[in-house]
């Protein structure tokens, strides 16, 4: 087993292309384990153009690498350079794969894509292995349905990576709720490797900056939120619909739009808002998870990082998932909403105003998460806590490593 570090570092590649879910997953981790480990320090491989806007805490820092956008063709392209793709994506591997090599870490996190954008984290996997770093991937709950991602990850070639690179799969949820590798053929070597962690809690952040929120969060107010933006149109609208035909619902409405949501409807959004007393807008805050504390209930999407936030805050939750182009937000509200944490209404793309009213007028009778009991559903941080120790801490080193790192009580899929 490698000798740590004298002091421990870590470093999380960041899968960005569009949206803020990722960085703010890999952002919630970072921040646990320098709450945890005083001497760890974590850096942050992203694509993010908005990583700059989100605060940072003492030893975890970042590093951007250039940004790319996903087409609706599924073509990648450069975010602003005006070079082509390919020579993009070249200098995201140099720079991810020289970051690597002098800041040495003693555990490499790869989000979501074994192999990074395009392959573009391979050749780190190669230099690291040799190392020692322990290299792993982690998950969230839900990549997409099974007779999707199975092909997905046969073109990438992500099996063999995981079989020959990846000494652990973290899985930030459980297995009750979804095997997010479910359908795909994998040895069973690579099974055991999985680890189910729990899902990752969140805390509303002590901030002055809500001294710079609208007036409507001094009483109570609905939390409508659509993540990054870029696929939360259909949802604004219809809950601006539901306004418009009852200006009387029970509570007002803040609608955060997202910063990647498109200019225009940004705008035609505002000024529909504009004329309704009890709506107002913003379209970005750093600090999501206050302004979920803060809220009667929440409604929104169903990303990985607003569940969680919801299940932390124990808020009632009405839960609009998108279907297209990935069913990953359908399956997680479908089975949370299944297990009575959350409420769901499908989006049968006629919007109509009545329909969101009735829902958001049955939101307050609704049951918070904690009233439904699931053993281990919000210990993921301690459970990571637990993973990264051995690793990161010279008094774990003489340990057995694979015992370390893999405690009992952390549920495997056989």
């Amino acid at each position: 087993m490698r000798t740590p570090n004298s002091a421990g570092r870590i470093l999380i590649y960041s899968h960005d292309s569009f949206g803020l879910g990722h960085l703010r997953r890999c952002q919630t981790i970072a921040h646990a384990l320098v709450e945890r480990f005083e001497h760890l320090s974590v850096l942050i491989l992203s694509g993010s153009p908005i990583i700059g806007s989100f605060d940072f805490r003492s030893r975890v820092d970042f590093v951007r690498v250039p940004g790319v956008i996903k087409l609706r063709n599924g073509e990648y392209t450069p975010l602003n350079l005006h070079i082509d793709i390919d020579r993009t994506l070249a200098m995201r591997a140099s720079i991810i794969h020289h970051t690597a090599e002098v800041f040495d870490p003693d555990i490499f996190i790869v989000d979501k894509e074994p192999l990074g954008l395009r392959g573009e984290v391979l050749d780190t996997l190669k230099m690291l292995k040799p190392r020692g770093t322990r290299l792993v991937l982690g998950l969230r709950d839900v990549m997409d349905e099974p007779r999707l991602l199975a092909p997905e990850w046969e073109r990438k070639n992500a099996v063999p990576a995981l079989r020959d690179y990846y000494d652990e799969i973290w899985v930030y949820g459980l297995p009750q709720i979804c095997d997010p590798l479910e359908g795909i053929s994998l040895p069973h070597s690579v099974r055991q490797r999985m680890v189910y962690t729990g899902y990752l809690a969140r805390e509303a952040s002590h901030t002055d900056a809500m001294a710079r929120l609208p007036e409507i969060t001094r009483r109570p107010y609905l939390l409508v939120t659509t993540g990054g933006g870029g696929d939360g149109e259909s949802l604004i609208d219809w809950v601006l619909r539901a306004y418009e035909h009852d200006p009387l619902l029970p509570y007002p409405a803040l609608l955060v739009l997202g910063p990647f949501m498109h200019s225009a409807r940004q705008n035609e959004f505002i000024e529909r808002a504009a004329r309704l007393k009890r709506v107002d807008t913003i379209t970005f805050y750093n600090h999501l998870e206050t302004l979920v504390a803060r809220a009667a209930g929440v409604v929104a999407m169903g990303g990985y990082n607003t569940f969680c936030e919801v299940l932390s805050l124990d808020k009632r939750a009405l839960i609009v998932p998108r279907t297209t182009p990935r069913l990953e937000q359908f399956i997680r509200a479908s089975r949370a909403a299944s297990l009575g944490l959350v409420s769901m209404l499908v989006d049968d793309e006629r919007h109509d105003a009545e329909t969101m009213a009735a829902a958001l007028r049955a939101l307050p009778r609704r049951n918070r998460p904690s009233e439904v009991v699931v053993p281990g559903l919000l210990e993921g941080l301690e459970n990571v806590a637990r993973l990264v120790a051995p690793w990161v801490t010279r008094e774990h080193a003489g340990e057995d490593a694979h015992d370390a790192a893999a405690p009992e009580a952390l549920p495997r899929r056989a």
